[in-house]
């Protein structure tokens, strides 16, 4: 694939990803979120290493990966972005060790918006209410997220592909307001 073929691709890509996140968000209750969302994509550190790593049916961070063995776009992502449970590790005070924190509920609604969003980006037309779902499932053992975070994402990718997106989206929106009393 040449230069520009990648550079619009990733960019299309980008947009296209974005766009269903800020719905998702709206819908969600959590419309400023939305409109913020990923907007570290569009740094030189992500979007470069993005384009060079552009293949269309996956992130280009997992071909970056395979070519030096992490990825800096990643690295520079999640650092930024809230919406990821991996950034929210830290130094427990006791052991010394880097361990997952419990996300506030309002960045586990942007992630849910973000795994759905994701999985109709690259599945397109194969695409389900279940996917997120079974893709979380996929990499449940080995991800290192608080118990209860996973266990509210995993609660809602489960109403998904039970109940719909509506009757998940209520759900959120009751917990995402529940939670914002709570402050």
């Amino acid at each position: 694939m040449n230069f520009a073929a990648r550079f619009y691709g990733h960019l299309h890509t980008i947009n296209g990803h974005r766009r269903k996140v800020i719905v998702n968000c709206f819908r969600a209750g959590i419309p400023w979120q939305g409109l913020r969302h990923d907007l570290s994509k569009y740094s030189p550190t992500e979007f470069w290493n993005g384009v060079k790593y552009f293949q269309g049916m996956r992130s280009p961070n997992e071909a970056e990966r395979e070519d030096i063995g992490y990825s800096r776009a990643w690295m520079h992502h999640k650092g930024r972005n809230r919406h990821h449970f991996e950034f929210w590790t830290d130094y427990d005070p006791v052991t010394r060790l880097c361990v997952p924190v419990k996300m506030p509920v309002r960045y586990v609604a942007e992630m849910f918006c973000d795994r759905m969003a994701a999985s109709k980006t690259y599945m397109k037309k194969n695409y389900t209410d279940a996917s997120p779902l079974q893709y979380f499932l996929k990499g449940k053992q080995r991800r290192i997220i608080h118990p209860e975070t996973s266990d509210l994402l995993e609660s809602w990718l489960t109403m998904l592909s039970e109940k719909g997106e509506d009757a998940t989206f209520a759900e959120i929106r009751r917990a995402v307001r529940q939670s914002s009393k709570r402050c």
